[in-house]
């Protein structure tokens, strides 16, 4: 945790094991076949992407479930939010003769105030080993936070080695990009990411994973994708938190419940309490 607030990246060695990564890469392998190359500079046309990791194999949910990292999550992003959701899962296959990637920070997908607040976690999981001759994820230390604010960073990157079940995790001000694949093998991954629960994540969760796919994960798990509220009231379903979906069918007609922060729900009580004295 400390190199990732001074450095804006740091590696956990092994948050995973090795024989659990090579299952869930053995569950994708018809995916990763079977998808297109991307298509634009930026995603990469020797690249292939894609995304709904957890209605692909069970054990996308190692992933974004760990406990380690999840806290780290937390604790990032907590000061700016009220819960966290998952932004993305999203699997890779570099291929040779890929291209390396034009440096970016994630969270420049939003435009909000920068240099303070961070809006997202990274996580990079390889599911083979990351070098550099293959293209492993380049990272430029001490550029994020208000360093992101700089227009030219004052660090070279690095390439990070990384072997199956490490776990790279980088900040969303932090300058980062793939390497260009000077290799002859495909270089293959999965990114997870955390965003803070107020703001549009970059995958459609309700739509990766709609009400009959997620009544089948954990309820921490479907309420990390968005089957629950960030105060105030948002991502309701007809005003009431859409955890309902997962179960029974709910009665309909809804009625709305307030699902308030704190100094809301003390704002608005004072203000009843004002109009009933009134009346």
């Amino acid at each position: 945790m400390v190199q990732l607030v001074e450095q804006g990246y740091c590696v956990v060695p092994d948050a995973l094991a090795a024989e659990t990564i090579k299952a869930l890469d053995a569950d994708l392998a018809h995916n990763f076949a079977d998808t297109p190359f991307c298509q634009g500079g930026f995603y990469g046309e020797r690249t292939k992407r894609f995304g709904r990791l957890l209605a692909r194999s069970p054990h996308a949910a190692e992933l974004v479930m760990h406990p380690e990292i999840l806290g780290i999550a937390e604790q990032v992003l907590g000061p700016w939010c009220d819960c966290i959701q998952l932004n993305l899962t999203q699997a890779i296959a570099l291929h040779p003769q890929a291209l390396p990637q034009l440096p970016h920070r994630d969270q420049d997908m939003w435009r909000g105030p920068t240099g303070t607040i961070e809006y997202l976690v990274n996580v990079m999981w390889p599911f083979t080993p990351y070098r550099e001759m293959n293209g492993t994820t380049l990272i430029w230390p001490r550029s994020h936070g208000a360093k992101a604010l700089d227009p030219d960073p004052d660090t070279a990157p690095i390439a990070v080695d990384l072997d199956p079940g490490d776990a790279l995790i980088f900040l969303g001000s932090t300058l980062h990009g793939a390497g260009g694949n000077r290799s002859f093998t495909v270089r293959r991954g999965a990114i997870v990411s955390y965003c803070l629960g107020w703001l549009k994540p970059y995958e459609n969760q309700w739509l990766a994973y709609p009400p009959e796919t997620a009544k089948h994960f954990a309820p921490e798990l479907a309420a990390l994708i968005g089957y629950r509220q960030h105060r105030p009231n948002l991502g309701n379903y007809e005003g009431q938190c859409p955890s309902l979906l997962l179960g029974d069918s709910p009665p309909h007609p809804l009625g709305a419940i307030d699902a308030l922060r704190p100094d809301q729900q003390a704002l608005m009580e004072a203000h009843v309490a004002g109009q009933r004295d009134q009346g």
